[in-house]
């Protein structure tokens, strides 16, 4: 019960006197004082670390192939300005995929050129913006894409930077919704028919678009390299293909991103030391094979860096023992959040666990069930859980790896203000997203 699996906590969470949950040197029961819950916490140094540890990785297992590696920070995965500085300052690029996301890596300070535009729908007005700020790429999801990107460079007398969003085939992740790769779902354009290929050929017959390269994203969660490896080998060979019918090698190949967390305790995440050298013996051989030069490479991981950098604080409210037909107790523990700063659970069954955070228990350990506030019996935090049997009213439950989509996914449901992002490093705490008010909800509305 007290014991903190180093795979699902950030590096800076330890247990204090008393048992007390620490964040960078922060007590738990200090941060709920000052800053309320429920409440995200990031530990800074920890994220920080995880973004410069995919650089170097493929940085270094890429140098001997002579490859630059670009690494891409998901802003979908959350995105603030805060966040949009450090990986800046950690040496990442930055992938948006809205216009708000847009605005927030400009207002970060941000350069053009090491921001990425996604989507599969783009508004006139977000490919205006892109172009505008002189972003270095955009990411083309469609056939009809690149006739209005194109057109929108030509009034601006601009080249717009391009690659061209692939469906390899290749099936990876974990729930339906977040494998993104196979041919019946939104994304791309898919290999399958010659249905890139022609694509491809499509951007190189319009002048106003500059061919950067192709790029791809197969789903989240991935644990095994497996799947990326076998991406890997398609996205060359379509590469190996375009040249060989047009004569133009495109420069850059990305490989996306999706490499899976630990949300449970035993859970191993995918190394990153072992992914980045397993896929640069991959384009190596496949390059080798093909008589292609290895093209410059990038990486787009988000969950991997902010998820495991973060977790919820709440505080705990009803606590109800419920006997079952078959006269099991289950303990409910009701905290004062749930699906609205956490869907993933009602959404993907995404499964978390949880930690007393004010004090340690020696209590005999019960079955509960944690659940928010919110008025939907489905509104479960964690589905099955062993906590203390003493806990109460008032104790602060912790739960790690809320990171990425927490804040991102986060609603207003039943009128419940978001909660704030606090950020501690070096034993010192901040606020990078505020708590909502019911000011600001009622602020939205016009009478």
């Amino acid at each position: 019960m007290t014991d903190l699996d180093s795979a699902v906590w950030p590096m800076g969470v330890t247990r204090a006197a008393g048992g007390v949950l620490a964040v960078g040197g922060v007590d738990a029961r200090a941060l709920a004082a000052e800053y309320g819950t429920p409440a995200w916490v990031v530990d800074e140094t920890d994220f920080r670390a995880r973004a410069a540890a995919f650089r170097e990785a493929f940085t270094e297992a890429f140098a001997p192939l002579g490859a630059t590696v670009d690494v891409y920070y998901a802003g979908k995965a959350f995105l603030c300005t805060a966040v949009a500085r450090w990986v800046t300052e950690e040496g990442l690029r930055l992938d948006t995929c809205s216009a708000g996301e847009l605005a927030v890596a400009i207002r970060a300070g941000v350069p053009g050129p090491d921001i990425g535009l996604h989507g599969n729908n783009k508004s006139d007005g977000e490919i205006a913006r892109a172009l505008d700020y002189g972003v270095g790429r955009i990411v083309l999801d469609s056939v009809p894409e690149i006739g209005r990107v194109a057109d929108a460079a030509a009034q601006r007398g601009v080249r717009a930077p391009v690659m061209l969003r692939i469906t390899t085939g290749v099936h990876a992740g974990g729930h339906e919704f977040i494998a993104t790769a196979h041919e019946d779902q939104k994304f791309g354009v898919a290999i399958a028919g010659g249905q890139a290929l022609a694509a491809l050929r499509a951007i190189l017959a319009r002048p106003e678009l500059e061919l950067l390269g192709i790029h791809c994203h197969i789903g989240s969660q991935i644990r095994e390299v497996a799947a990326f490896e076998a991406t890997a080998r398609r996205m060359l060979e379509l590469r190996a293909e375009l040249v060989a019918r047009t004569g133009v090698l495109v420069p850059e190949v990305d490989l996306g991103g999706g490499y899976g967390i630990s949300y449970l305790p035993g859970e191993r995440a995918l190394p990153i030391g072992v992914a980045a050298r397993a896929l640069a013996e991959t384009v190596d051989t496949v390059c080798q094979e093909l008589g292609t030069r290895v093209p410059r490479i990038s990486i787009e991981p988000g969950r991997s860096i902010a998820g495991p950098s973060t977790f919820t604080l709440y505080r705990v409210g009803v606590v109800k023992p419920v006997t079952l037909e078959d006269g099991t107790v289950r303990t409910y523990v009701s905290v004062d959040g749930g699906m609205s700063d956490n869907p993933r659970p009602i959404m993907y069954g995404a499964e978390y666990t949880a930690v007393i955070a004010n004090r340690v228990s020696a209590a005999t350990p019960v079955l509960c069930r944690v659940v928010g506030k919110h008025c939907e019996s489905g509104d479960i935090v964690i589905r099955d859980i062993r906590l203390p049997g003493d806990i109460a009213p008032g104790d602060l439950l912790a739960v790690p790896g809320t990171g990425a989509y927490g804040r991102s996914m986060a609603s207003n449901y039943n009128h419940l203000p978001r909660p704030p992002v606090v950020a501690v490093r070096d034993q010192a705490s901040r606020v990078i997203v505020r708590r909502e008010t019911v000011a600001d909800l009622l602020a939205l509305d016009v009478e």
